[in-house]
């Protein structure tokens, strides 16, 4: 009998041709494996019908760990048998629309791990050690199919002591094509900000030394650089927050392991598992009652993002110091991609850092970390990233096109939507200026090369000044692509539609901003949606001004004012604030003067900014200095305190009034707990939100009510519509998959476009 077998999934770069070749042995069976150029495996097999059908039971009951297995095609030929064994065999170029992709980069694995610290192991201590089931994947790929000389491994011809591991079955490195060791792997080696070579025996464990004397190092690792700093010095943290201009965001921190972490924050079940997981990602952690970090690491918040070692060089950081964890966070300049080229960051980083720990092996494709929070049991996606992007979601339905999705503005990805499997891209981040912009479009076409896509359609925001909606103008020109604009909080919704694989839904979707079809800034809406095409406007929460634009998301001091023009005196209260200000008593008498003539006034119904202006009231945040700060720091205070105000949502029709909250937050601030009020302004908009989205559910006899948007990652209001929502006999949905910020949009935008009659 001989079969000829396609397999489509995540089924390069995990050991999966091995894995065949042991199965195929092991079932008596001769001919051959091979990958092919859309990152789809082709197998053939001859033998007795028994042997092929135990064969094929092995194949997708027994596969490798990281594989995923979407179909298995298999096709009956005629003939005799040709092979006397089985072989693996040269990959093929031949290429079609598959829906397979290369896997993410996998951390370090428990047999890898052992080896690192194994003396006999003549990989012991060698920073770049990996095998068939962990490993840089997407950052090295160059171009399909997935070999060694199509990666940037290619630089580092084998020894003979790793090619007979490469060519022997029965080692779990046969054909792993990153395989390598210190023989004639890449090589690390650490110099001064100057890029002069300092010549020390050990680098990894120098630069381990350096930080804990409160040096800072940028680190070089599988999809980009990350500048490394104490996280118990203040020192460092001050040089290397005035140096990026980032006055109050947060840093990422990774630590050496569980028991360190725990000594300094709260570790759950699932957050550990997440912790550990192959994927690495970083996990907003409750900090503990013990907390010790500097409190430069992440001000203002009670959490604090951690994650574990995921190469070996990170563990080798710090075996001979006594740290309980350092910052690792991005090397970036303001706003712009991650660096990942060595000559980029001597350029780029020299004035920041004291000395850089470089390795030889080129990063072909820059991949930030994943971000993820916890709400009870349930995983957030703040951002996902590397060990996640490019594995598709797989949807429940195929759509009737292949399309692709540009995303928001901010914290963007981009997505392809091929059939039943939507491809989100790495974090790219906000696309404001040419080299994010670049950095998207560099995405999109590598994943249309990665998938085979043919787009047909390609889907943007409305807003016509985006970045992003200007270059999806242009790669729809340059491709014959059509153009399909999608209202940004439609996305949200119509992304969280396709996760759950529902027709009808009514949405909850806050956040701080989406151009409206009104041409007015959206951002705290109630939204009708049905089978992701269409969508209706249905309630939202009450108009404010927004004084002065753009400028009152910055210093939420003007978003109060305008919001409480009718309620206080706000002339009396500004002059109070004055100090907040950039430009004190000057800018006091703009504000009133623009309140008085109604000038450089715009709307907006948005949640975020509504959160905005109860943390300028309560004092706790003055200027947003990151997205998503004011609001952040808010729900930290609340995190701490109990609604003791407890004022029941106001409505105006199907408006939810925000001017009364924050009026009441206002007049009780010197006679009730500012955590409590923080807490009680969370609650009211929850309540709000839901009774709205009940409302509206009833009246159209819809099952499902949904919340999406960068305010569905924040715990205390999602936690409390949630209770409302079920209470009242629905279902809350929300997102698992994807983020449910504006990293989320650009599925949305893609299923909107895959579902319309082009």
């Amino acid at each position: 009998m001989r079969v000829k077998i396609r397999v489509k999934g995540i089924v390069q770069g995990v050991g999966f041709r091995p894995f065949v070749y042991r199965i195929a042995e092991k079932n008596q069976l001769t001919g051959y494996v091979r990958n092919r150029g859309d990152a789809g495996v082709e197998i053939l097999v001859e033998g007795l019908k028994q042997n092929v059908d135990s064969f094929l039971v092995d194949l997708k009951k027994n596969k490798p760990p990281q594989s995923r297995i979407y179909d298995v095609i298999a096709e009956n030929l005629t003939g005799g048998n040709q092979y006397e064994k089985f072989l693996i065999i040269q990959s093929s170029s031949e290429a079609e629309l598959s829906g397979s992709v290369i896997p993410p980069d996998i951390a370090i694995c428990d047999k890898c791990l052992k080896e690192l610290r194994d003396p006999r192991n003549r990989r012991f201590e060698y920073f770049f050690i990996t095998c068939t089931d962990c490993g840089p994947r997407y950052t090295i790929i160059q171009s399909l199919p997935y070999d060694r000389e199509r990666t940037t491994m290619h630089s580092f011809p084998m020894c003979e002591a790793c090619k007979k591991e490469y060519t022997d079955p029965t080692n779990r490195r046969f054909h792993a094509q990153t395989i390598a060791c210190r023989k004639c792997g890449p090589k690390v080696y650490l110099t001064a900000n100057n890029g002069d070579l300092i010549g020390v025996k050990d680098p990894i464990r120098e630069a381990g030394k350096l930080l804990s004397e409160g040096f800072i190092v940028a680190i070089k690792g599988y999809g980009g650089f990350h500048v490394a700093a104490s996280t118990v010095m203040d020192e460092p943290l001050i040089r290397l927050r005035n140096a990026k201009h980032r006055r109050q965001k947060p840093f990422a921190i990774m630590a050496p392991s569980i028991e360190a972490i725990e000594g300094f924050a709260e570790v759950s079940r699932t957050e550990k598992e997440l912790l550990t997981s192959h994927m690495r990602p970083i996990v907003l952690l409750e900090k503990s009652r013990n907390y010790f970090l500097s409190n430069l690491v992440a001000p203002g918040l009670h959490n604090v993002g951690v994650m574990l070692p995921y190469t070996g060089l990170h563990y080798l950081l710090f075996d001979h110091v006594d740290e309980p964890a350092f910052v690792m966070t991005s090397a970036n300049p303001p706003n712009q991609p991650i660096i990942k080229d060595d000559q980029e960051a001597l350029q780029q980083l020299a004035e920041i850092v004291d000395y850089f720990l470089f390795h030889d092996r080129q990063v072909a494709f820059r991949c930030d970390d994943s971000v993820l929070r916890v709400h009870g049991k349930r995983r957030v996606f703040l951002r996902r990233s590397r060990g996640y992007a490019p594995s598709p979601i797989v949807l429940r339905r195929k759509s009737k096109h292949c399309t692709i999705g540009l995303g928001g503005e901010l914290n963007n990805t981009a997505c392809i939507l091929l059939a039943d499997k939507a491809f989100v891209s790495q974090h790219v981040g906000d696309v404001e200026n040419l080299e994010t912009k670049n950095f998207l479009k560099e995405s999109v076409l590598h994943l249309v090369r990665l998938t085979n896509c043919k787009a047909e359609a390609i889907g943007c925001d409305l807003h016509p000044k985006f970045t992003t909606t200007m270059l999806a103008r242009e790669l729809a020109q340059e491709n014959g692509w059509q153009l399909v604009q999608v209202q940004h909080h439609h996305a949200h919704i119509a992304a969280l539609m396709a996760e759950h694989n529902i027709q009808e839904v009514i949405g909850i979707c806050c956040d701080g901003y989406g151009y409206g079809l009104d041409g007015e800034a959206w951002g705290g809406e109630i939204l009708y949606c049905k089978q992701e095409q269409k969508f209706e406007r249905l309630a939202h929460l009450q108009k404010q001004p927004l004084i002065g634009g753009d400028l009152a998301t910055y210093f939420p001091v003007r978003m109060a004012a305008g919001i409480l023009r009718h309620e206080i005196n706000i002339e009396k209260w500004l002059w109070t604030q004055r100090e907040s200000l950039p430009h004190k008593e000057k800018e006091v008498e703009i504000i009133l003067n623009q309140l008085k003539s109604k000038k450089n006034i715009h709307w907006t119904s948005s949640c975020g900014r509504v959160l905005d202006a109860v943390a300028a009231v309560l004092g706790v945040c003055y200027e947003r200095t990151y997205e998503g700060e004011p609001a952040m720091k808010l729900e930290s205070l609340a995190a701490k305190g109990k609604n003791t105000l407890n004022i029941k949502p106001l409505f105006e029709g199907k408006t939810l009034n925000t001017s009364f909250l924050v009026k009441e937050i206002f007049v009780n601030r010197e006679k009730t707990a500012t955590k409590n009020l923080a807490r009680a302004a969370h609650e009211y908009l929850a309540e709000g939100l839901a009774t709205l989205a009940i409302e509206q559910a009833q009246k159209k006899g819809v099952k499902h009510i949904g919340f999406s948007g960068g305010v569905a990652c924040n715990e205390i209001i999602t936690s409390k519509i949630r209770r409302i929502v079920e209470d009242s006999g629905f279902r809350l949905l929300v997102h698992k998959a994807i983020p449910p910020g504006d990293g989320g949009t650009s599925l949305g935008q893609a299923v909107v476009a895959g579902f319309e009659n082009l």
